[in-house]
């Protein structure tokens, strides 16, 4: 290698938890001395971190795996690295990608780092240069890996394996280090994060982590997502209720409005226990946003089933619904039935909860026109600001000045399905512009 320092790309796609150990994977490469670059061809070091979930991610990232090929052709000494839920057969895999140098399971952070640093011959940041920089404004950190659920259409428990809830206290410290670096903002991440503690003994559960989470100084705002409705208490919708820090917006997958669709989804639950806890969470937080997740076109589903998922949306009226076509995953139990809703069927039926949902979600928004928001900013996109609101909603205003990573009062002048306008009204904390 050459005596300057190694230069790494990295890939990511996929959820939540993704993002947060890209983010953290891409912290450590820092720390071990690499630089990052924005193009495949550029690195020295070319990192996936992958996601099969759905079909469509899949051939996203065997589009960008087989364009990575034509690296070790360039000139220089060059490694590739796949990382994450596409990893499954590993003797098979290196079989049919030999110019791959390394497959790693989801959230190997620590096998990545290992190959890196050998790789790259123990190269190390100068002595004295501080390689830990400011954190991002909203930043995210896992509580649990994993997952106990077994939903019949989904792939997570076997490319991740049960569920691996970490220490409190190791969460609180993740925590406090990045709001001291300047994150204003904390999202705690797990596959199932009702289910958080379950596994450890004698254990903590969600809302013993969220009162410890809640008490880091100069913390202002906090979330946690994504919840399973099987494993929602009462304990947790009261403690998110009474911690102001704490943004009301619950991420509640309900994924059919069909009580035989959810029984061969093994979801263990019905959709009149769903509509009992939406119904309690909005009676604890009665100003909150509630998102949720639908797939249409799940084995054996009828139109009438579908009627029954489209009622459920036009009568519960979700802030946000991510909406998927099913797609069998090989290895989960839906893959040995048959595919049996046509391809153009499925279509309609998704472009059809999108337009429900669409005017929906501009209802509610429009609710919220000519009132006040508090909105944490986060970036700049087209020449204005961008931040949340506490509900997540996207607002975008126009204002001189730096107002990065500020809490902020904005009017709303303009509501769309997806975002609104706002005019700057004034600081909403205790800095000064």
């Amino acid at each position: 290698m050459s005596c300057s320092s190694p230069r790494y790309y990295l890939w990511n796609i996929g959820c939540q938890m993704n993002q947060a150990d890209a983010s953290r994977l891409a912290e450590e490469l820092d720390l071990l001395g690499f630089e990052r670059c924005d193009r495949p061809r550029d690195a020295d070091l070319a990192i996936l971190n992958t996601c099969v979930v759905r079909q469509s991610a899949e051939d996203k990232v065997l589009g960008r795996l087989t364009s990575l090929s034509s690296l070790k052709r360039l000139p220089g000494r060059r490694a590739i690295v796949v990382m994450g839920c596409f990893v499954d057969d590993t003797d098979e895999q290196k079989a049919r990608y030999p110019y791959v140098d390394a497959f790693l399971r989801p959230s190997d952070i620590a096998g990545v780092l290992r190959f890196a640093s050998e790789w790259a011959d123990g190269a190390r940041p100068p002595l004295g240069v501080d390689v830990l920089g400011p954190a991002g404004v909203s930043e995210m950190v896992p509580i649990s890996y994993g997952c106990d659920r077994h939903c019949t259409y989904c792939i997570v428990t076997m490319r991740r394996g049960p569920q691996q809830s970490r220490p409190l206290d190791d969460v609180v410290r993740d925590v406090g280090a990045l709001v001291s670096r300047g994150a204003r903002e904390i999202t705690l991440l797990g596959q199932n994060v009702d289910a958080y503690g379950s596994d450890l003994p004698n254990g903590p559960d969600l809302a013993d982590l969220l009162v410890a989470v809640h008490e880091t100084r100069r913390l202002e705002r906090l979330r946690f997502l994504t919840s399973h409705p099987r494993d929602m208490t009462q304990r947790i919708i009261d403690t998110a209720a009474s911690l102001p820090r704490l943004c009301h917006a619950w991420e509640l997958p309900v994924q059919s409005g069909n009580d035989e669709v959810l029984r061969r989804m093994a979801r263990g639950y019905s959709v009149d226990r769903f509509r009992d806890l939406v119904q309690r969470i909005r009676a604890a937080t009665p100003s909150c946003a509630i998102n949720t997740d639908i797939i249409v076109g799940f084995p054996g589903e009828t139109e009438e089933q579908f009627a029954d998922t489209m009622a459920l949306l036009a009568e519960i009226r979700f802030d946000v619904v991510h909406v998927a076509a099913y797609s069998p995953r090989p290895g989960t139990a839906a893959a040995a039935w048959p595919d049996d809703v046509p391809a153009e069927e499925k279509e309609r039926r998704r472009s059809a909860v999108e337009e429900l949902q669409t005017q929906i979600a501009g209802e509610i928004n429009g609710a919220l026109l000519g009132g006040r928001q508090e909105v944490l900013v986060d970036g700049r996109q087209r020449g204005r600001w961008r931040g949340r609101t506490r509900s997540n909603k996207l607002v975008f205003f126009e204002a001189d000045g730096d107002w990065q990573g500020r809490l902020v009062e904005a009017q709303i002048i303009w509501a769309g399905p997806w975002s609104m306008r706002a005019e700057l009204v004034g600081v909403a904390d205790s800095r000064r512009a």
